[in-house]
């Protein structure tokens, strides 16, 4: 798909500190500029609960106008708390929710997940029985294998239950391999999924952390990569300009091989997204 036909959104998280939550609604603004589709505001603070989450996608609808789409993960919470936060998510005029099942409590590895809800495709189903086609329902998908799963066969299973379970749309995982999602979509195919699998994007800012990132939800650093940012992490603008060029022919790739769009995973930071927009020749409205 071309980009000009491309669909792009922007994932922000719950700001962990007061300075955090003072800086967050001109990073909103910021990105808003280049008007967005929406922004897609992940799990509570750290992942402890949904205040954080609620309140974040308020204020980013209050700053800039454009849609907020709070993720909701189901993993050891009730039928009774999550028709809750549904409730105030409607309420509150959200028409797009991020459906995830959320990582298991480490009490909970290898024993099954607690409370009412094991797995993505039950929240989505539950959603759906109760509020119909009120929200636009977008779920994860995993080109390289969620890591938890046991082989690309039953993570591949676990995604078509999301989507006959009523998921309009899929957001991917980060990866930095254009072949990874190109065979995900192959597959799709041949299992008549239909719905648009968007890009998952993270622009290349700091080697540490990319490598821990990557070593805990899966994502593979090709090796020239990781050699290239090992030698270049004492260099920060060397690494940036590095990790730009990296990620913008992976961007062109999946949009010339038709991704329908690209999800960029901000971390809270204007400048790397907006010079990879910039790179890829996307317009910037005035």
């Amino acid at each position: 798909m071309a980009a000009e036909l491309a669909q792009f959104s922007f994932e922000l998280f719950p700001p962990r500190t007061p300075e955090g939550v003072g800086k967050l609604p001109n990073i909103a603004a910021a990105l808003a500029a280049v008007q967005p589709k929406y922004f897609s505001v992940t799990y509570g603070a750290g992942g402890s609960d949904q205040d954080g989450t609620y309140d974040t996608v308020v204020k980013v609808v209050e700053r800039t106008g454009i849609e907020a789409a709070p993720h909701l993960t189901c993993v050891g919470s009730s039928r009774d708390k999550i028709a809750t936060l549904l409730d105030r998510y409607k309420a509150a005029g959200v028409k797009r929710i991020v459906a995830l099942r959320g990582d298991l409590p480490a009490t909970a590895m290898g024993t099954g997940a607690p409370g009412d809800f094991h797995y993505a495709n039950e929240l989505v189903s539950f959603i759906r029985e109760r509020h119909g086609d009120a929200f636009q329902l977008e779920v994860a998908a995993y080109p390289e294998m969620h890591p938890q799963a046991r082989n690309p066969e039953t993570d591949f299973d676990a995604f078509r239950r999301k989507v006959d379970a009523g998921a309009h749309a899929a957001i991917t995982q980060y990866f930095f391999v254009a072949d990874a999602y190109f065979d995900f979509i192959e597959r799709c195919a041949k299992a008549n999924i239909s719905i648009p699998v968007i890009a998952g994007i993270m622009p290349i800012t700091n080697h540490a952390q990319l490598t821990r990132f990557s070593a805990a939800c899966g994502a593979d650093i090709p090796r020239y990569v990781r050699l290239r940012l090992e030698q270049l992490q004492d260099d920060k603008p060397a690494l940036l300009d590095f990790g730009l060029d990296v990620v913008t022919r992976l961007c062109e790739s999946v949009l010339k091989g038709g991704a329908p769009g690209i999800h960029f995973y901000t971390l809270n930071q204007v400048e790397p997204t907006m010079r990879l927009w910039k790179n890829l020749g996307l317009p910037v409205p005035h």
